[in-house]
């Protein structure tokens, strides 16, 4: 934006009709506007903000009074009433990469007791009946109220902005409504809006009230089904728990001996079993001992018995045997006829002798005892009754054997049997946990069918909220796309929230950085401020020094108060592209004079693209004129007389030749 003129006629002390170009030149961006106090630079400001913003306008000079009686009091007590005054301004601005300008003329006078008002907007040079007519909102898309606050300042402003208590509130509102984030938050105010009036027909409405009301009953069936589902799983977890408990009691039941305890009958029996069995076999053995099995221990003598009267009884039958071939030798040798050669007989007699002699050798014994012809048949008898015996002993040996040890068994395991005392415990646990398991058991039967009942009723509700859905098609479809609308609505909402939040923090944290910068700009105390923050929940400014601690701007001298102040205003400039002319009203107040010195070097030239710059002869004296004057593109000086207490506007500025003065 950017202001070519201002006209004013006839308002306040400016009599007549008085004009200012305001237009800039490149590289020269200050208007510099000279007056004493008194004489109407604020009511140059007030006639900006006047023409454009007419009832809402922060007037100076208005206070409480009511707009139509500001408006009255406004027009120059020479001037004639019923004429009124009048306010021109022209500006131009960029619209869609196209510049724009504008004229906006307001006028009012006394017609009777009232004041009326007219209101003319010309763009492009053509009158404009619409936005004439529509310009109090029309301007606020321009240059919002709130905004123009901020580019439109005097000492008051600057004052309230170095009062920190008071700058937080102006902090947040310039932050919301220069910088964008007031109008996310007017586009989800927008948006909440347009959900609200999403509405069905009241036939829609009956339909689906019906359909929701089904829908009720399946959302409760499947939350029964799923409670259901639930009661299923933690009957079969506690059926579990219970059956992992019941193992772990039966374990310790065991460790601690009570299977033995349960057991110990049937131990006493199979104690009394094995000693029967071995007692049986000791007496089988005993009955052995007492017959011929002892004999066993004379194996070898019987054996020696035994081939001592094989021998004899040999020898015996080869003595039988010797005599009777002595007398058949004998009958043989006289049977042979005479024929037979003597040597023939010699050595056959010789031959058979020698036989005998043999057979007589066999027969003859080293011992003799003269034993019984029927011992052999008796030692025989004898070995297969002791084979039988052994035999017999060996099974009952294994047989008793087997009855020690099971007896041995059967006692240890009986000695290991605890008390029942030391196990009733136990035992009481241990039919606890069984009856846990039964009734768990029975808990996962029951819930088991209450699921199977609730996936039942489930399907028939189902079923039936199918059906009507199907009937109700229409109304459905409606109420969906009003719920898609709303959802997309909510969630646009919910973006346009986080966004608003991003956006805030980027800004304050560019806006931290631009304020610091340009307060460090124009302190003389180079040193004295390091960091600047700004909370983004409460808008309050936090300084810290070199050092890092904190530094509070109350603590500041008024001249810092007031750099800092306007360093805020510079730096939200800044951040905002410096796209909006500005005006400052006295702003060198309170500021010694190399503050002032700073703010002519380092702030006037810099502080936007247009600036409007009202000042007296003290605070611009000819020392920050000549300072001041490269960057001067118009200068103006407010002549006021102080008989007629009118005011004339005049070129130059004081200390430039043929500027108007006072008089």
């Amino acid at each position: 934006m950017h202001l070519h003129s201002l006209t004013l006629q006839d308002f306040g002390a400016y009599q007549g009709r008085q004009h200012l170009d305001l237009r800039v030149k490149p590289k020269r961006p200050i208007i510099l506007i000279g007056g004493l106090n008194g004489c109407g630079k604020t009511t140059l400001l007030d006639a900006i903000q006047l023409v454009l913003y007419g009832p809402r306008a922060r007037c100076s000079g208005r206070g409480n009074r009511a707009y139509e009686t500001y408006l009255r009091e406004s027009i120059n007590r020479a001037a004639d009433s019923a004429k009124g005054a009048a306010l021109q301004l022209e500006f131009s601005i960029t619209v869609e990469g196209r510049s724009r300008t504008y004229e906006v003329d307001r006028t009012w006078a006394l017609i009777g007791k009232n004041v009326r008002e007219n209101l003319a907007v010309t763009i492009d040079g053509r009158y404009d009946a619409t936005i004439s007519e529509n310009w109090a909102e029309h301007v606020e898309e321009i240059l919002p109220l709130e905004v123009a606050s901020l580019f439109f300042f005097d000492g008051e402003k600057v004052e309230q902005l170095a009062d920190p208590e008071r700058a937080a509130g102006v902090i947040e509102a310039a932050v919301h409504s220069l910088l964008g984030v007031r109008a996310v938050e007017q586009l989800r105010t927008d948006l909440l809006v347009l959900q609200r009036r999403q509405r069905l027909s009241s036939e829609d409405r009956g339909a689906l009230e019906q359909l929701h009301g089904l829908k009720a009953q399946k959302r409760a069936a499947s939350e029964e089904v799923s409670a259901r589902e639930t009661e299923l799983d933690q009957a079969n977890k506690r059926h579990t728990e219970a059956e992992a408990e019941l193992k772990k009691i039966e374990r310790q039941f065991k460790r601690a001996g009570g299977h033995l305890f349960e057991e110990r009958l049937a131990l006493e029996a199979a104690k009394a079993a094995a000693a029967d069995r071995l007692a049986q076999a000791q007496k089988s053995l005993r009955g052995l001992a007492e017959g011929a099995f002892p004999l066993v221990l004379l194996r070898d003598q019987l054996a020696t018995l035994m081939e001592q009267t094989v021998q004899e009884q040999e020898a015996h039958e080869a003595r039988q045997v010797v005599g009777i071939l002595e007398s058949r030798d004998a009958w043989l040798i006289d049977q042979l006829p005479d024929s037979v050669p003597a040597a023939a007989r010699t050595a056959l007699k010789k031959k058979l002798t020698v036989e005998r002699k043999k057979r007589a050798a066999a027969a003859d014994l080293g011992l003799d005892l003269d034993l019984p012809d029927n011992l052999i048949q008796k030692l025989s008898t004898l070995d297969e009754i002791l084979r039988a015996d052994e035999a017999r002993a060996a099974e009952l040996l294994e047989a008793a054997d087997k009855g020690a040890h099971e007896l041995q068994q059967a006692e240890r395991q009986l000695a290991a049997v605890p008390d029942e005392r030391k196990i009733k415990d136990l035992i009481d646990a241990r039919q606890a946990a069984r009856d846990e398991v039964t009734v768990a058991r029975a808990a996962v039967e029951q819930a088991t069918q209450l699921f199977a009942e609730a996936k039942a009723r489930q399907a028939r509700v189902t079923a039936d909220f199918e059906r009507t859905r199907e009937k109700q098609a229409l109304p459905l479809v409606r109420e969906e796309e009003l719920k898609r609308v709303a959802a997309y609505a909510e969630k646009a909402r919910a973006t346009l929230e986080r966004f608003g939040s991003a956006l805030l923090r980027k800004h304050i944290s560019s806006l931290q950085v631009a304020v610091l910068i340009s307060f460090q700009t124009l302190m003389r105390k180079s040193g004295l401020i390091k960091s600047l923050r700004i909370d983004t929940d409460k808008f309050t400014i936090a300084l810290t020094d070199q050092d890092g601690e904190p530094v509070d701007p109350s603590r500041l001298s008024a001249g810092e108060r007031q750099l800092l102040a306007v360093s805020l205003l510079w730096g939200l400039a800044k951040v905002a592209g410096n796209r909006l002319p500005t005006v400052i009203d006295t702003p060198l107040g309170r500021l010694d004079s190399r503050h002032r010195e700073h703010l002519v070097d380092r702030y006037f030239p810099y502080a936007g693209r247009q600036v409007l710059l009202l000042s007296t002869d003290e605070e611009i004296d000819e020392n920050l004129l000549n300072r001041l004057r490269p960057s001067i593109a118009q200068s103006y000086v407010l002549a006021h007389d102080d008989t007629t207490f009118t005011t004339r506007v005049g070129k130059g500025y004081w200390w430039t030749e043929g500027a108007l003065h006072a008089v």
